[in-house]
């Protein structure tokens, strides 16, 4: 173990050139975040990226914010609310002692224009859709707003916590205009923005008013006097910062560490269990060869996730037996119970009796059909990892996986056309109606529902689960819908990633929270010993 981690730190001594702003210990009372990437903007209805919605989180807050269970609702800058009974309108009741980062006083006006910003189609917000039917949404006085639907979402209340509906001040979008977050950002929350230095830093101050963090926190205001979010791109380099305390705290931790990580006396590791973020290959079932659900549960039964995970992540995420983690709002266990297991034997059965025969090249045909279907993927090494093992597992009972992975810059194209016949990805969610919203519905196609899955019935349970005014209608119609796509092999289910923060050891209070996929959430509690 010893041995491992000196080669990482010899590793990282060589990557350190390329990170000159790490050559020195953390300043005083500066917090250093590393992470991996940068974000394309900070303006919270603008971007989807994990990387906005970390720094976002401590500039802004939201009307309501959610607890470490990933399940219960908070108050934010709502300290409480009510539903109208038919389930249409929620009034928010505001706090009176919030103000921007510049010391303007925050009022119902701020939350009503920022819920209209995301909202409307000029902003082009791609997550629009979060904010539910709205009809309208006004200030009944400058304390208290009202958010009006046109049919009940019983999802309101979680999208809400999530940083796109973060609340902004009108003043500094409109003199920034398509610059806002990126020359500049007033929010709400417990640090201000200081400057940006696009793929090296973005640089953050404690606000000096905040108190008003979310109950979850023992400390409602920062500790901290700066955050600095450091791009580190280097893994090696972000390994060897922590544990000689050039850098405080990160979340992007390679896998293959993190045992021996956990092992180091100078550095301090929290995780989340209730981590929501999971990969998946999902099939176009309306193109030859998937179409067919005898080939599709053969290829569930055919992968051995075990091994994927193990040789993927090191052992550090768990093999996705379900579409779901068990521990999110909705889960369906008999859904779960629907989905093959690895059992490659039974898949060969099952690909013999639906008449897909082996041919000369051991690919099995059927009607003149080859077995082979293409895969599109994003250019990662954890992509290119699975998809080697799957590929190979897939052989071995007469299916041929064909794979073509891009880079982001162009591959979220390439995911939005026609021209596959099965995806992979990851992606955060917090229930079950939001994961499977986005996904199975079919006015969603052809992205994100790149499945092509246009099923009435499914539509029609997805609609119950969003508008049902009893939580347990709602929960009958979710989990329903799980047991029909289930049923119908519309995913491979790979693996659930796992959630770990680790702090230098003058970090206290540093807890990985999850949401959005995000570790530090607002970075209260965190304090510096020295």
């Amino acid at each position: 173990m010893r041995k491992i981690l000196g080669g990482l730190l010899l590793a990282a001594a060589a990557a350190m050139p390329v990170a000159d702003a790490l050559a020195q210990a953390a300043p005083r009372n500066t917090l250093v975040v590393m992470r991996e990437i940068d974000a394309d903007n900070y303006d919270p209805p603008r971007s989807t990226a994990r990387g906005a919605g970390e720094v976002i989180y401590m500039m802004s807050d939201t009307l309501v914010s959610l607890d470490w269970d990933m399940r219960t609702v908070r108050p934010g800058l709502a300290e409480r609310w009510e539903v109208s009974p038919d389930g249409k309108t929620y009034t928010f009741h505001l706090r009176r002692d919030v103000t921007f980062c510049d010391g303007k006083p925050m009022t119902a006006d701020d939350v009503v224009y920022s819920i209209q910003r995301w909202v409307d189609p000029a902003t082009r917000s791609p997550v629009r859709w979060r904010a539910g039917p709205l009809k309208e949404i006004r200030a009944r006085d400058a304390y208290t707003v009202e958010y009006e639907l046109n049919e009940p979402y019983g999802e309101l209340l979680y999208q809400l916590t999530l940083f796109f509906a973060s609340v902004v001040d009108r003043a500094t979008v409109e003199r920034l205009g398509a610059n806002h977050g990126v020359q500049g950002f007033n929010g709400t929350g417990p640090y201000c923005w200081t400057s940006w230095t696009p793929r090296q830093e973005l640089v953050l101050t404690r606000h000096p008013n905040y108190r008003w963090g979310p109950p979850i926190y023992q400390n409602p205001s920062p500790q901290v006097e700066r955050v600095i979010w450091r791009v580190i791109p280097e893994a090696n380099t972000r390994l060897a910062a922590i544990q000689t305390g050039q850098a405080d705290v990160t979340q992007y931790i390679p896998y293959v560490a993190l045992n021996q990580l956990r092992a180091v006396p100078t550095v301090r590791m929290s995780q989340q269990p209730n981590y929501f973020w999971d990969h998946f290959m999902g099939f176009k079932v309306d193109k030859p060869v998937v179409n067919d659900p005898a080939v599709r549960r053969a290829i569930n039964l055919g992968v051995n996730r075990t091994a994927i995970v193990q040789a993927t992540w090191f052992g550090q995420a768990q093999p996705a037996d379900a579409y779901l983690n068990p521990n999110v709002t909705g889960f369906d266990a008999e859904a779960a119970r629907m989905v093959p297991q690895f059992n490659p034997d039974e898949a060969r059965r099952v690909l013999d009796e639906a008449g897909w025969r082996a041919g000369p090249d051991g690919v099995r045909v059927k009607n003149g059909e080859r077995a082979s279907f293409l895969v599109y993927g994003l250019q990662t090494a954890e992509a290119r990892r699975y998809l080697e093992a799957i590929q190979a597992d897939l052989r071995r009972i007469g299916i041929d996986m064909r794979v073509q992975l891009w880079d982001a810059t162009v591959g979220w194209g390439r995911l939005a056309t026609q021209e596959f016949d099965a995806f992979v990805m990851s992606y955060p969610y917090i229930s079950a109606t939001d994961g499977f919203s986005l996904y199975f519905d079919s006015r969603n196609r052809p992205t994100p529902n790149r499945m092509n899955w246009n099923d009435a019935e499914t539509d029609a349970l997805l609609q119950r689960a969003k508008t049902a005014l009893n939580e347990a209608d709602r929960l009958a119609a979710i989990q329903e819908a799980q047991r029909r796509i289930a049923s119908n092999y519309v995913w491979l289910p790979i693996a659930r990633e796992s959630l770990w923060v680790a702090a230098a050891q003058r970090v206290e209070g540093a807890r990985a929270h999850g949401i959005y996929g995000i570790g530090l959430y607002k970075g209260l509690d965190i304090r510096l010993t020295r």
